[in-house]
């Protein structure tokens, strides 16, 4: 039983990895914004509130947050643990989690931070091509399609997302600094945060985070 927090700047794999770590483990991979689809997809009350507010443009509220957190983890899928992909992301939501998950008598084991540096990221994030039809994703210097720019799986010519530029992944590096850098340290302060070097190959990364969930078992 694993409860997890995956941290991490845009780009760093922390969807990937989860993923893999869902399966290997069979535990829900939850992001934020599948809480959100399927909060509203449920048409229950509280999945009537947030379409409201997405529908109307707002950004949802800590409360309303809490409350979806709340539901999401009450779920009986989450028994044997969870993977929290995206959530929280501030000092005042963590704290949010950490009363939702008192309330529900459990606690998180671990938040794992992807560490990749801001060039790194600029490097990996503009060779970044996907597939429109399939949504294969290659990377034209680590793992480019055997066919230059066509797909691997379905023969469709492969594109660049239009965020995936270096101006684009520079700002959203810092704000990613500023914002999650305090999230950082609050739960470094509470003994639960290890790194995991986010620049390696995706085996490597998949590798250390199955030994380090490993070795936490054994602690």
């Amino acid at each position: 039983m694993m409860r997890l927090v995956f941290l991490g700047p845009p780009g760093a794999g922390k969807g990937t990895q989860a993923k893999i770590l869902s399966e290997k483990l069979g535990i829900p991979h939850i992001s934020t914004g599948d809480m959100l689809r399927e909060a509203i997809a449920s048409g229950s009350e509280l999945g009537k509130r947030v379409e409201a507010i997405v529908s109307s443009g707002q950004l949802v509220s800590d409360e309303l947050m809490a409350e979806i957190i709340k539901s999401r983890l009450s779920q009986s899928d989450c028994l044997g643990g969870f993977i929290l992909d995206g959530y929280p992301r501030t000092i005042k939501q963590a704290e949010t989690l950490k009363e939702v998950l008192q309330e529900l008598g459990n606690e998180l084991d671990l938040v794992i931070l992807l560490d990749v540096d801001e060039d790194t990221l600029v490097e990996r994030i503009t060779n970044r091509r996907i597939c429109p039809k399939c949504h294969a994703v290659y990377n034209l210097k680590n793992n480019p399609p055997k066919v230059n720019n066509i797909c691997d799986r379905c023969g469709t010519e492969l594109v660049q997302r239009e965020d995936d530029t270096e101006k684009v992944v520079r700002d959203r590096y810092r704000v990613y600094l500023e914002k999650t850098r305090p999230l950082i340290e609050y739960y470094e302060k509470e003994g639960i945060l290890r790194r995991i070097p986010g620049d390696k190959s995706q085996n490597d990364v998949t590798k250390m985070l199955f030994d380090l969930l490993e070795g936490a078992k054994k602690t």
